[in-house]
This record gives structure tokens, sequence and C-alpha cells, in this order.
């Protein structure tokens, strides 16, 4: 029987991984299934991507890591995802996956032309993410915790456009009915979000932030295991 595949792309802040695991183990807590249910394969540390159409699903993590530095290990990846998208094989790309599922299916990805977006913000989410199989799960305007400095600047040819923030006119997007991306972290709690504004504190000073009130504006984020409990069930009908 196949099985949830997820492409570890990078690692979170040390301080957290040592205390509470990493990308993968939050994935796989918040789509409410056991760490050793669900297959890792760390790409960025050199290890083979199965077929494309092996998995039951993928789920693509974050990374510390720009997509538009185009590392082999990235570029290697993006092609699988463009290949497993083709083969309808459930997929969804967090963050620094939802940024190289984009550039895989031929979608431009640089930096934000808006600055560093971090902390809780409100997603609001598009008109066709009403009738979306998993977007449908988020309200009009629902809290999301956010990291990253790159963005999508261009959607693939396909893709819709289904989310959006006050820094990021692509928080979501989705290719047909098996395939998106999300720039926020659903796999993210409080906890972890403050980890990384304490993390990112300096660089986000120098762009012109204010960290203390980033970190007074964090709160909770139903809508993050709703929605990867949604792709989970999504995987599991397929």
């Amino acid at each position: 029987m196949s099985r949830l595949l997820i492409v570890k792309t990078g690692s979170t802040v040390p301080e957290l991984r040592a205390r509470r695991g990493d990308f993968e183990d939050w994935i796989a807590a918040g789509m409410g299934l056991a760490r050793d249910a669900v297959d890792v394969v760390a790409v960025d540390q050199g290890e083979q991507l199965p077929a494309p159409d092996a998995p039951s699903g993928v789920v693509v993590t974050g990374s510390s890591a720009l997509v538009s530095e185009r590392l082999p290990w990235s570029e290697r990846t993006a092609e699988w995802l463009a290949r497993a998208t083709l083969r309808g094989t459930p997929v969804l790309g967090i963050c620094y996956g939802h940024q190289l599922l984009a550039h895989g299916l031929g979608g431009t990805v640089g930096r934000n032309p808006r600055g560093r977006e971090i902390g809780t913000v409100v997603v609001r989410t598009l008109e066709p993410a009403q009738a979306d199989p998993l977007l449908a799960v988020l309200g009009p305007a629902e809290p999301a915790h956010t990291t990253h400095v790159e963005s999508v600047i261009a959607l693939p040819a396909g893709a819709v456009r289904m989310a959006e923030s006050d820094l990021d006119p692509v928080q979501a997007f989705a290719v047909g009915e098996r395939a998106w991306g999300v720039q926020f972290h659903p796999e993210f709690d409080a906890h972890a979000v403050r980890a990384y504004l304490t993390a990112r504190r300096d660089a986000a000073s120098a762009e012109g932030l204010d960290p203390d009130a980033l970190l007074a504006g964090v709160r909770e984020t139903p809508s993050g295991p709703r929605l990867l409990r949604r792709f989970a069930e999504l995987v599991d009908a397929r």
C-alpha cells in the first residue's frame, strides 16, 4: 500500500528542533497521523525520491534555503514535483514547498518586493477558494503563521490564485484538483512562530520591522490543523 511522503527541504531552527522535533513531525501530527505512518525523504541531504506516482500523497516542507538559488537538489525536486502533479498525485507545498511547486510548473519565484513577512498575519481567501476541495476549509479571513523573504512572483500557467495577505498576493494557489501551494505554515503553532521571530529578530529589525510588535500579535491559528487534516482526507479518498 502506498504511503504519504513528506519531502523535507530543510529543518526548523535548532532550538525548536531540539525540543519539539522537526517539520515532518509537526506536519504528521497536524494531519492526525503517527510519525511512523509517513515516509520522509530529506532531499536537501541528497536522499532520493521515489517514482512520482508512488506516494499516496506528498507534502513539501519549508526551508531556510532560497528557491532562487537554484540549488541542484532543489531543481531536481522541482522537476519531480511537476511530474507528480501531472500524474495526479495529491501535492501540498508549504512555504518553500509552495514556491518550489510554482517554480517546477513554470512560475517565477524571487524576493518579495513587499519585504519580509513574518509572524501571525491575516490570510484572505479569494472567490475560487470557496469551491476548492482543500482550501474551502478556510474562512474569508483567517490568522496564519508566516516566515519568508521570497514569494511566488508569477503563477505558472493554469494555476489559480486562492488567497492573499497584505504583504503577499499569492498566499495560496491551486493547480487542478490535486495540487496546492500555501505560503503560510499550517503546521506551526504560536510557540513555533515566536521562536522564529526571536531567531530572526536582528534581520527583521534591520529591515525596518518591529519584532516586539510582531511578537505581541502572535496568536493561535486553528485554520492550520484544519487544512492539514483536510489534505489527509483528500489523500485517503483518492
